[in-house]
């Protein structure tokens, strides 16, 4: 087994993908490597991204906060090709989610969703 897993976050600016960052930030088995997000984040550090619509109750970990998001959709290869796996996080509709998982698997990235629970009720 591994000693260290490269992760990426998709749908990083997000409460959920907060959450994860947060989770994740300092644990001793992962190593957050991208930050993604919509085009309308991508470009961005994540600290500028997220700005004011951070709520988690501690301040954005050091380690993200000058990370440059990346776009979840157009950056898909780029992103498989730097991390083990993905964390999915987005909010979108489920047929749109379950595509862009596609994307990724078809990338021969792995995706780890929570967004299943969400799929039932949209």
């Amino acid at each position: 087994m591994k000693e260290n897993y490269k992760v990426g976050i998709i749908g990083a600016t997000g409460m959920v993908g907060q959450r994860f960052i947060t989770l994740l930030a300092n644990h001793p088995w992962y190593t957050i490597e991208v930050l993604a997000a919509s085009p309308r984040s991508a470009g961005k550090k994540y600290s500028e991204a997220v700005g004011a619509k951070w709520c988690m109750d501690e301040e954005i970990p050091a380690n993200v906060a000058d990370m440059v998001v990346m776009n979840a959709t157009d950056d898909v290869e780029e992103i498989a090709k730097k991390v083990d796996f993905v964390f999915c996080a987005v909010d979108m509709k489920k047929d749109e989610i379950k595509a862009l998982e596609e994307r990724y698997a078809k990338a021969e990235c792995q995706t780890t969703a929570l967004t299943d629970i969400l799929r039932t009720s949209r």
